[in-house]
């Protein structure tokens, strides 16, 4: 038996022998093709998994076959779960190094999915996770992931760490201060800790102080308010939400609520309702030109102050768009309309600001009064009123 087993391996290594001549027969007689090309040793190279620089994100088998075989022996299922959330662990590392945050995010949960029974392991995976994504500025992913890992080990340095970071960056300095305190229990010395506690709490401190700025300015704004709406009403000066009608809009009373909040927010031409130290109210002012749909915006138009006063200040020169000349003070009239838009009423020019206001057909919406400009000898005046009801105010 023993003697047969020593002869059928001679047989093999004389078969051996035979292939092995005929392949050298061949090797020398044939040219090898399969050979790099100098010019192309850097291309071929790359090819090869052991010189590769940077692995592709995907593998194709027919495309890289020895790169899909190596793949396939790394992570092969057959392996207990601890040991493929490992490689995964570990290929998520190398991912980082090289700053590669989005693969290193896929690799570590690719790990955590195998549900492995080792708490360390799985840890390392949740605290890796956190920083890759901390990284991608994804800063609630982290923390949740930091969360993750401390229920499985509260006393996780690094995850407190993390999580201390990622409630900084949230703004969360109340939160980033606690999760400080309690690494520090662990650690009284951790500099990390102790160097992001104290920026923490002074931007704890500092938001709280603008908190409390904020409530001041708001309630300074409330009372400012509730003054400028109580020197409307004291005037009877009617106010118009541009979202209701006349007869919902008439009752100052219903509106107060309504009005409060916007008195003194700035409009769209940044100016806002004012008030001085004797209690006069200045109001930003639109005048509209409708022969040339142009506008003139006036920011404090003070009640006493009289509409000839201004248009001697605004058409002291020429304006560009008045090709023909004939915007001036003594040619212009001013016209407002009803909230229907269906009357015009001409104001003086001599009158105040307050004396319109008070008409009992005038409206203001939006809290800024606007008033119609025209020459009143041109043509396009004289076929804009055409239609219109026409009433002259008399003081």
């Amino acid at each position: 038996m023993e003697q047969w087993e020593l002869d059928a391996d001679a047989d093999i290594d004389a078969d051996a022998d035979d292939a092995m001549d005929e392949f050298l027969d061949k090797f020398q007689n044939q040219s090898y093709s399969g050979g790099f090309h100098e010019d192309q040793w850097e291309e071929e190279f790359e090819k090869v998994p052991l010189f590769m620089k940077k692995a592709p994100s995907e593998i194709d088998p027919n495309e890289n076959p020895d790169l899909a075989c190596l793949q396939s022996i790394i992570f092969d299922e057959e392996r207990s779960p601890e040991e493929q959330a490992k490689t995964y662990k570990n290929e998520g590392n190398d991912y980082f190094k090289e700053k590669e945050y989005k693969k290193a995010v896929i690799s570590y949960s690719e790990g955590l999915k195998k549900k492995c029974t080792d708490p360390d392991l799985n840890v390392v995976l949740y605290t890796n996770r956190a920083a890759a994504q901390f990284y991608l500025g994804n800063f609630r992913s982290a923390l949740n992931d930091v969360t993750a890992a401390r229920k499985l080990k509260p006393c996780h340095l690094k995850a407190i760490v993390r999580g201390a970071l990622c409630h900084l960056e949230l703004r969360n300095f109340a939160e980033a201060v606690n999760w400080c305190d309690e690494g520090l229990q662990i650690d009284s010395k951790e500099k990390k800790l102790l160097e992001m506690r104290a920026k923490a709490d002074k931007l704890k401190r500092i938001e709280q102080r603008n908190i409390r700025k904020a409530k001041l300015k708001e309630k300074k704004e409330q009372n400012q308010n509730k003054i400028l709406f109580q020197a409307i009403k004291a005037r009877n000066i009617k106010l118009v939400s541009e979202a209701t009608s006349e007869d919902e809009d008439s009752d100052l009373e219903d509106l107060g609520e309504l009005f409060l909040d916007r008195i003194s927010s700035e409009n769209r031409y940044g100016a806002r309702l004012s008030v001085d130290a004797r209690g006069r109210l200045s109001w930003p002012v639109l005048f509209l030109y409708p022969e040339h749909t142009q506008s003139d915006f006036i920011a404090a138009f003070h009640e006493d102050t009289r509409f000839i006063d201004h248009l001697m200040v605004m058409f002291g020169e020429i304006p560009s768009w008045d090709l023909e000349e004939k915007y001036c003070p003594a040619n212009i009239q001013i016209y407002f309309e009803d909230d229907g838009g269906t009357e015009l009423y001409r104001v003086p020019p001599e009158s105040t600001l307050l004396q319109v206001l008070q008409h009992p057909r005038y409206f203001v919406k939006a809290l800024i009064p606007a008033f119609l400009l025209c020459v009143g000898a041109s043509s396009f005046c004289k076929n804009y009123l055409r239609g219109k009801k026409l009433h002259e105010i008399k003081w």
